[in-house]
């Protein structure tokens, strides 16, 4: 290709069809690539696969991107693109850079001056937002909530409370199998009034949005053990 491009291409969010999420053009982009900076490799190889049948994936090159990355090395796998060859970034669900590792290969390629191209794909954090009715104008993810009970407890009504003064719609994660404690931390902590989207599998066939105050959550918590939610705060009317 030329005018090399860092392409930033997201993955499907669960067991969805390709065609159902993923536009057409990205497929075509990712038959053109050979190289690939993915969070973990398996899982790379069977999207490429999903996305392209046809794709010799022993002639593609991978560089594995996660937290347990020597940081000093990441630099290195951008050195195709220094000889003008383009390559593609890949998350292990969703859009790559995005609450993910891959925002540290983007942020050199930005310094060096090489062309970034995200393309158009599934995000669970938008996607959240959009199905949860609360505010899209302002929002902010903080990602992982703190383990340690009080400092969770602490951390909730803190984000409670920018929710009310700031007019913005929190969100958060947690390690699947934590689900239901964080929704009963929630349930406990938080203001009978305060909204409590919860969405889960977003994409999938069991996809699940559903948005209540916190009062009427009580006792009506659905099951939520391994599987991917975001959970989002906003304040009540």
């Amino acid at each position: 290709m030329e005018n090399p491009s860092l392409f930033l291409i997201p993955v499907t969010l669960g067991e969805t069809p390709v065609d159902r999420v993923i536009p057409t053009y990205n497929t075509r982009v990712i038959s053109q690539l050979r190289y690939f900076i993915v969070e973990n490799i398996r899982s790379a190889r069977r999207f490429l696969k999903q996305c392209d049948p046809g794709i010799d994936i022993d002639a593609c090159t991978f560089y594995e991107l996660n937290k347990h990355t020597d940081k000093s090395r990441i630099s290195s796998f951008l050195l195709p693109m220094q000889n003008g060859t383009s390559m593609g970034v890949l998350s292990e669900a969703g859009c790559p850079a995005v609450a993910d590792p891959g925002a540290d290969v983007v942020a050199i390629a930005q310094r060096k001056g090489y062309r970034v191209t995200p393309l158009v794909g599934p995000s669970s954090i938008l996607m959240a937002v959009m199905a949860s009715g609360f505010n899209g104008q302002s929002f902010a993810f903080h990602g992982y909530l703190p383990i340690d009970g009080g400092e969770r407890a602490k951390k909730l009504k803190q984000l409670e409370a920018r929710s009310y003064s700031e007019d913005q719609t929190q969100l958060f994660i947690e390690t699947p199998f934590r689900n239901h404690k964080l929704a009963e931390d929630i349930l406990q902590h938080c203001k009978s009034g305060t909204m409590l989207c919860i969405a889960m599998n977003i994409s999938c066939e069991d996809e699940y949005i559903v948005t209540r105050t916190v009062k009427a959550w009580k006792g009506k918590l659905p099951e939520m053990q391994k599987r991917p939610c975001v959970f989002l705060l906003y304040k009540g009317s």
